[in-house]
């Protein structure tokens, strides 16, 4: 199930409330990305691409967190029931579905990091996961970054960036780039 836009609008502005941040920001600029990319590819529904990427950070309500903001996200939609949301806030930080491609601290219990483990392993990515993941690689709070760009400030401040999950999302702007047949900075940038 998932949340209509003014839902998920309205829980995003309550996230913003308990944790204000640039995170929130970021959010908006995924979302609006989606959205537009989502309209050019045939068979996706923008409208649910819009909800998913604004919502793909709704764990950071819970505090500033690292692997953490994935897990609070992936229960708390799933306790509201919205499960399509949940596999989102699940997936988007794992372009290559490996819990250990993770940037930043493992900052939550050992059985909960199994759990996602878990999780991570038995879910079957679809576009909407791939979409949500190449726009959190192009979305900073201040707009649309190159992919690039965005992938090296990451970098910078955690000190890493898995070569695997660069290529990955440098796959994934392409495999858009190809159904959408447009350069997706051209679609993003409206």
């Amino acid at each position: 199930m998932l949340p209509v836009q003014e839902m998920a609008e309205f829980l995003l502005k309550d996230a913003e409330e308990c944790n204000p941040g640039a995170w929130v920001n970021h959010s908006r600029v995924t979302a609006q990305c989606a959205e537009r990319i989502a309209r050019e590819c045939e068979g996706m529904d923008s409208q649910k691409a819009y909800v998913l990427g604004l919502l793909h950070d709704i764990g950071r309500k819970f505090g500033v967190k690292h692997l953490g903001h994935v897990y609070d996200g992936y229960q708390y939609m799933l306790k509201l029931g919205f499960d399509e949301v949940a596999k989102i806030c699940l997936t988007h930080s794992f372009s290559v579905q490996n819990i250990h491609d993770y940037i930043g601290r493992f900052d939550i219990e050992d059985n909960e990091i199994e759990e996602l483990k878990e999780a991570l392993a038995s879910v079957e990515y679809d576009d909407y996961d791939r979409l949500i993941q190449l726009c959190d690689s192009i979305a900073g709070a201040e707009g649309v970054m190159n992919i690039e760009d965005r992938m090296s400030d990451v970098k910078n401040r955690y000190g890493k960036y898995p070569k695997e999950k660069w290529d990955k999302n440098i796959e994934l702007k392409e495999y858009f780039s190809g159904k959408t047949g447009k350069d997706l900075y051209e679609i993003v940038r409206k």
